[in-house]
């Protein structure tokens, strides 16, 4: 088996299926290099140099075979972070090129297809919650600050919703785990990626007072028309998990 070892990028996964298709390659497997444990020492190693142009062929490909829609469920099984992710993709590339005529991803009777659709369907899932469940803060400087902790990595996902939704206002969107955020300036809504991560204590020092105040009110508030009596926490959670208590002002 030849190893394609890439970088970990959407354009160099599909760089690596475009090479794994140019050099005709079938026994093979897709790893990224910061996930890479090289056990046999004697593997074939192949290493992938990202290229656009080439990864640009494959969407084109995609695109005439499984349409947009296709595509982005297959972003979606890229940032749902799951280790099986690349020979997942691979497959489904595969199966596109051999019956271009046929909507593949809706062949549940393959394994892959099937875990495709689940995993598209756990993310999709994750999103709206995000999408919920996500509380802005506001710091000294005016920008309207959020941080989350989800278990994919939704933040591409959720980019265009806030950014229609909250226009009139500075705001910033920070992955805990994955160390990286978007940035909305009233103009440009980009990513950015800090060199170290977030300090919680530090962060807290900036809030506006305002925010301060506005807690303290809410929380109050929150005690007050809770009725004890009427508590169904099993209904609750349901509707609103516990690990994304952490994104509501109500549950500090």
């Amino acid at each position: 088996m030849t190893t394609f070892l890439y970088d970990g990028s959407f354009d160099g996964l599909l760089t690596a299926v475009f090479e794994v298709f140019e050099y005709r390659y079938k026994d093979v497997e897709i790893v990224s290099k910061g996930r890479f444990h090289q056990e046999n020492i004697f593997a074939e190693i192949h290493e992938v140099i990202t290229q656009s142009d080439k990864a640009e062929r494959v969407l084109n490909k995609l695109e005439q075979n499984i349409e947009k829609s296709g595509i982005h469920e297959l972003l979606k099984v890229y940032l749902s972070e799951d280790t099986e992710l690349e020979q997942l993709i691979l497959s489904a590339i595969r199966q596109s090129v051999q019956h271009p005529d046929k909507n593949i991803l809706q062949n549940y009777a393959d394994p892959d297809i099937l875990k495709i659709s689940k995993i598209c369907k756990s993310v999709s899932r994750e999103r709206h919650r995000m999408t919920a469940f996500v509380r802005f803060e506001k710091m000294q400087d005016g920008v309207f600050f959020a941080k989350i902790d989800p278990d994919f990595d939704v933040l591409p996902l959720i980019r265009k919703h806030f950014k229609d939704r909250y226009q009139d206002q500075k705001w910033m969107i920070y992955d805990l785990r994955r160390n990286y955020g978007i940035l909305y300036d009233l103009e440009n809504c980009e990513f950015f990626y800090p060199e170290e991560k977030l300090d919680l204590h530090k962060y807290q020092q900036k809030f506006h007072d305002e925010e301060q105040n506005y807690q303290m009110l809410w929380q109050r508030y929150f005690t007050k028309t809770n009725i004890v009596e009427r508590k169904n926490l099993k209904l609750h959670v349901q509707h609103v998990p516990k690990r994304y208590w952490k994104y509501l002002t109500e549950k500090w």
